[in-house]
């Protein structure tokens, strides 16, 4: 998934008005403001309630859904192999959200505060701040992404992560 990928995919998104962020490794690259390293998927959380539309609008560009785990998330993917990795979230009246998770009772909570801007192909992109990325990426051995990812954290804003 390419800049110019992930750049067509949020014009078609707010094209349709609704609100989604980036997340995962593009979203690093998003708060970092450079592409990094290369990306299989495209990660996007959204609000649940516009998920219909969310759903439209990615058909309408040739997306289809390939994996179901609602209500945790699930992926959409086109005919290029281009991969969407969305993840619905149930927001409170302060800005803050939940995400449900696979384990009963450990839903991922999303402070209001998480919600940020960061660039992609020199535009503002809606982003997961850096201590939400790093919240993420707890509880699990890494891959070389995930240590990568954080180096770009520790590197760009200073910030402690766990590995």
């Amino acid at each position: 998934m390419t800049s110019t990928d992930v750049s067509a995919v949020l014009a078609v998104l707010q094209q349709a008005g609704v609100e989604v962020w980036v997340g995962g490794g593009w979203g690093i690259d998003a708060l970092v403001g450079a592409q990094t390293r290369p990306h299989r998927d495209l990660d996007l959380v959204h609000r649940r309630e516009q998920e219909p539309a969310v759903i439209a609008a990615l058909a309408e560009a040739g997306y289809v859904e390939t994996l179901d785990w609602r209500p945790v998330r699930f992926v959409v993917a086109d005919g290029d192999g281009h991969e969407i990795d969305l993840h619905p979230l149930v927001f409170a009246p302060d800005g803050s959200a939940v995400q449900a998770s696979l384990k009963p009772g450990e839903d991922f909570d999303y402070p209001a505060a998480c919600f940020v801007t960061g660039t992609i192909q020199g535009s503002a992109v809606p982003c997961l701040s850096a201590q939400q990325q790093i919240y993420f990426h707890q509880g699990y051995e890494p891959t070389d992404r995930d240590r990568h990812d954080m180096a770009q954290l520790r590197q760009t804003f200073g910030l402690e992560t766990h590995f």
